[in-house]
């Protein structure tokens, strides 16, 4: 399928349906001598897998991945990655109705439109189980990333619905992040979004919310001029994330409604290194980095499937009414933090690959 396949240097392709006998994803570019650990990326799996409380989906999958290529003895050997997980919770018998309708804000129609047929078991390609082998690359490059300069990132969940959190970014971690189950490091509103995820299960219906990411010791130079901005690769990686509607950084939107005297960042010295004395930019400018975190946010939608009547239409054209079945995310909020971290990673390291062969 073409557009399955993203970066230039450090490039990913996943492959796999929801309801297909496995999922993965092939890593080319990878540089070699790189070290992997396998537990590691099982621990970034385990943060998007399904069945891991209750506010996800009771989808019981391990999501234990296996290295197929690519790596001898725990170091990169310069050729292709490849990873791949194997479904074993597939209950396709809960779609057999999707088979002759269209689910309201799915890719059904769409699908079926551009192809001609779809795989309408849990969405096939559309689904959420295919960031698994984004999450599976991610990791690999994150590893790359900090081996080589140092790079942290961590995302978190800083608002669903109308709750939003208080997050502090120069502080937030990774275990911070994982001391709740929604993955919010404000754990007075960690509390309130859980029970607001609950609520709309119990309604039969669902939550969006936004992501917040923070990356750190990001070197200085990477990106390139006009259309491969590294803004734009960020915004390009996150929008291709399952359910995601927004993606601003730095001020964000909410520049728009301050004075250039106010969001411009003044250069000083530190040291010997240029850096700025604040950071409205998002640690980005001219489409390249500066050295500063940078600093991002990902909206995401209300999950599509809810538990409730909604008008569609048959494949043949008829009006009809469509209520799901099986199980489902209310709420993709806390599975999404894994993808999100995995798409900066993907989009870092093939910068810093790229920077690193002109210079």
């Amino acid at each position: 399928m073409a557009g399955s396949t993203f970066g230039s240097v450090f490039r990913v392709t996943t492959f796999g349906e929801s309801h297909g006998p496995a999922i993965g994803c092939i890593v080319d570019g990878c540089c070699s001598g790189i070290h992997i650990s396998l537990a590691e990326i099982q621990q970034d799996m385990d943060r998007r897998r399904p069945g891991q409380s209750r506010i996800t989906t009771q989808r019981q999958e391990g999501d234990e991945v296996e290295i197929l290529s690519g790596v001898f003895e725990e170091i990169t050997t310069g050729t292709p990655i490849s990873l791949m997980v194997r479904n074993q919770d597939q209950r396709s018998k809960d779609y057999s109705e999707m088979s002759g309708l269209y689910r309201p804000s799915h890719a059904d129609y769409t699908y079926q439109a551009k192809y001609g047929l779809r795989d309408w078991r849990g969405g096939g390609r559309s689904s959420y189980r295919e960031a698994a082998g984004r999450v599976a690359a991610g990791s690999i490059a994150r590893m790359l990333l900090r081996q080589e300069c140092s790079v942290e990132i961590v995302a978190y969940v800083l608002q669903v619905g109308n709750i939003r959190g208080a997050v502090d970014i120069t502080t937030v971690s990774r275990d911070i992040v994982e001391s709740n189950i929604v993955r919010c490091p404000d754990p007075i509103a960690a509390e309130q979004m859980v029970e607001a995820i609950d609520q709309a299960r119990r309604d039969g219906d669902s939550l969006g919310g936004i992501v917040g990411l923070v990356v750190r010791n990001v070197p200085v130079g990477l990106g390139e001029p006009v259309f491969d901005k590294l803004t734009a690769d960020l915004a390009k990686a996150m929008m291709s994330i399952p359910a995601t509607r927004g993606f601003e950084i730095g001020e964000g939107f909410d520049s728009v409604t301050m004075r250039g005297s106010t969001h411009n960042d003044p250069f000083v010295m530190r040291g010997n290194s240029v850096r700025t004395s604040s950071n409205h930019s998002g640690g980005i400018q001219g489409g390249i980095s500066n050295g500063e975190d940078i600093l991002c946010r990902v909206a995401f939608k209300p999950t599509a499937t809810i538990m409730r009547d909604q008008a569609t239409v048959t494949t043949a054209g008829e009006e009809t009414y469509f209520k799901a079945k099986g199980r489902h995310d209310p709420c993709v909020l806390p599975r999404a933090v894994a993808a999100v971290e995995a798409m900066a990673a993907i989009t870092l390291a093939d910068h810093y690959l790229r920077q690193r062969s002109q210079t």
